[in-house]
């Protein structure tokens, strides 16, 4: 009553097929392919990347504007730090002040 019953696994009903013959077959070799012919290599006194004026300035361009944006973000945040530095310099004096107005009296 309190043990679990398992269902059995029914036995395969109808007919077994024997596993089909796989035979080899021969390979037939087809036509070589010739070989790529060889290029010649680029001369050593040629740049592989060549700049135009016009590719010169926008990466003068984009160099100065990425320079500028980081700028930015690093002077906002150095302004954000010295600004709550500032508060809580003031917020210090006027606790300091209150707590030594409370003594005197």
């Amino acid at each position: 009553m309190f043990r679990p019953k398992h269902p059995t696994m029914p036995q395969p009903t109808g007919t077994v097929t024997p596993p089909a013959v796989v035979e080899p077959t021969t390979i037939t070799p087809g036509t070589p392919t010739p070989p790529p012919a060889p290029t010649a290599p680029a001369p050593p006194w040629r740049p592989v990347v060549q700049l135009t004026p016009g590719t010169a300035l926008a990466l003068v361009g984009g160099g100065t504007a990425v320079v500028l944006v980081v700028g930015a973000v690093l002077v906002s945040m150095l302004l954000a730090v010295a600004v709550t530095a500032a508060s809580l310099a003031i917020c210090a004096l006027v606790i300091r002040s209150l707590v030594n107005a409370q003594h005197r009296r």
